[in-house]
């Protein structure tokens, strides 16, 4: 098969990994990839939220199967135009993805559905926002309701920090993404993500995993993109599993394909765990980054035949093959992020570094110029490893970023921490 991947972070480097590895797999091409990327598969320069330019690279290198790494071109339907076109995609239809591209919408299906989550209200106007949280107190949760890249949520524990994140928020300080708010009852407890692919009818846990959003050791700073992440996630019992998927997926599942808009891709449900039970906290429509990381790392090359069946409808004639490991990956950073970033330093050291089914450097920001490696982004490299024990992936992990040379970059300490 020619296959094509959307997207150009630390996630798709992860899936065309594992895509790579399958037999079935003739030709990957990654649009628009990364440095890491390159080094494993063809690369396409162009974007993959424009549908016009997709078709024409898909008609011209004969793809067979496309699968949308990032939720934008998700949101704004390139998966909507492939099938159209008639061609095999995995990743859902713009209407589907609102379940990430509008937190609003997903409370309301949840609402419909009877999915437990928080209490939650929807504003438009940020004086009647003001007015609730008043009202309600702290603590309390302020959503950009759009895809803020996610950053747009502040958890805020006083009335103060509740009010200016309104301010932030209908000030603009997320785009178009902030044009309403939602704003939801704090949640106490453990939060863990579950993986479930779904055909539209059929759903499939394909993993768990836990990240740490917060910049700093010990879960302190700004909120990132994340920081890190491991799986298996220990708080999702096989009892909590369980819940999940009769209380909060297969009644989702349903009701979207109630609405006449089936939702075929991956479910990403973040949950909160209080007392051995789980509310969802929200819905993400694609692998998490860098959770996908660690479930590439641990599924390896069955994943190409997972999304195929996922793709083509027939996820009820296809099972989960886990090795009984673990995975753990760290975020290496340009200093200064979440914030103001330097870009266009060099990195050194990672051509020493092995890669194979137990260690892997995935590129998130990346590129080559005048032969050099080089950060772009944000967030720059995962550096990720699997182990018997989690203790034993965290500690080849961070002996792999012992060997890196990168004194622009940073990275947390204590990934899996939680977990330990």
């Amino acid at each position: 098969m020619n296959i094509l991947i959307l997207g150009g972070g630390g996630r798709e480097h992860a899936l065309a990994w594992a895509v790579k590895q399958n037999p079935k797999c003739d030709r990957l091409i990654v649009a628009p990839g990364n440095a890491g990327i390159g080094a494993i598969a063809d690369l396409a320069a162009l974007d993959p939220c424009d549908a016009t330019a997709v078709l024409a690279c898909v008609a011209q290198n004969a793809i067979d199967f496309v699968i949308v790494g990032p939720e934008a071109p998700l949101a704004s339907g390139v998966a909507d135009a492939l099938r159209d076109a008639g061609v095999l995609t995995f990743g859902p239809s713009a209407a589907a993805a609102r379940l990430e591209s509008s937190k609003a919408f997903t409370k309301e299906v949840c609402d419909a559905c009877g999915a437990p989550t928080a209490a939650w209200a929807r504003f438009a106007e940020a004086e009647a926002a003001r007015d609730y949280v008043r009202a309600q107190g702290a603590p309390i949760v302020i959503k950009a309701d759009g895809l803020a890249a996610g950053k747009g949520v502040i958890v805020a524990m006083t009335l103060d920090e509740a009010l200016a994140g309104i301010e932030e928020i209908f000030g603009g300080a997320f785009g178009e993404a902030g044009a309403e708010v939602v704003i939801e009852e704090f949640m106490a407890g453990e939060e863990a993500s579950f993986f479930i692919l779904s055909d539209g009818v059929n759903i499939l846990p394909v993993g768990t995993a836990q990240d740490h959003k917060r910049v700093g050791d010990g879960d302190t700073g700004p909120n990132t993109g994340g920081m890190g992440a491991y799986s298996p996630a220990p708080v999702l019992t096989d009892a909590i599993q369980r819940q999940v998927l009769d209380e909060i997926i297969q009644p989702t599942v349903t009701e979207m394909a109630r609405r006449g808009t089936p939702f075929q891709g991956v479910l990403y449900a973040g949950l909160m765990i209080e007392n051995g039970r789980a509310r969802l906290v929200e819905y993400n429509v694609r692998f998490g980054d860098p959770e996908c990381q660690v479930l590439m790392m641990r599924l390896g090359a069955q994943v190409l035949d997972l999304l195929l069946a996922c793709a083509e409808g027939r996820l009820d004639q296809i099972s989960v093959q886990w090795a009984e490991d673990h995975a753990l990956t760290v975020v290496m950073a340009a200093k200064g992020y979440p914030g103001p970033y330097l870009k266009g330093s060099e990195i050194r050291g990672l051509a020493d570094l092995p890669e194979d089914s137990a260690h892997m450097v995935f590129h998130a920001g990346t590129a080559l110029r005048d032969g050099k490696l080089v950060a772009t982004g944000g967030r720059v490299l995962n550096v990720t490893a699997r182990g018997e024990t989690l203790r034993a992936a965290q500690e080849e992990a961070y002996a792999l970023i012992d060997r890196i040379e990168w004194p622009e970059g940073f990275f947390r300490h204590d990934i899996g921490w939680r977990a330990l």
